[in-house]
């Protein structure tokens, strides 16, 4: 199985940028999707952005869309998620999911449903202050 491991949460000004990371590590050599949701207080967890093995489809929440992009480095085992204009309801606990896949499922635009995604890293807490 894949152990993922997030980085790069802190405090932030509304209207400023954070880099999240998310580094992969045990069985790496199969091919998985990535994604990141979020969970602020009281809330449910939502999706924020996926992307297939390949890097070449994306998936985006509609909370975020345009404001962040999710990108991913296979030979460094690492998938970054890049948060701009950030906003106080960006306030959150981010955390990286993944799932294997397999033929054209490593290539299509990947799922965006948490139930689909079958690890879990611990999260990293992002704090926006307006």
């Amino acid at each position: 199985q894949v152990q993922l491991v997030e980085s790069g949460g802190g405090l932030v000004q509304a209207g400023g940028s954070l880099r999240l990371s998310c580094a992969a590590s045990g069985r790496t050599s199969s091919r998985y999707v990535v994604g990141w949701f979020r969970q602020a207080p009281g809330k449910a967890r939502e999706f924020v952005a996926s992307i297939s093995w390949s890097g070449g489809s994306t998936a985006y929440g509609d909370s975020v869309q345009g404001r962040i992009a999710i990108s991913r480095d296979n030979a460094k085992n690492t998938a970054y998620l890049q948060m701009n204009s950030l906003k106080s309801e960006d306030t959150a606990v981010y955390y990286c999911a993944a799932y294997y896949c397999s033929g054209y499922g490593c290539y299509r635009v990947p799922n965006s449903t948490d139930s689909e995604f079958d690890y879990w890293g611990q999260g990293t807490q992002v704090t926006v202050s307006s």
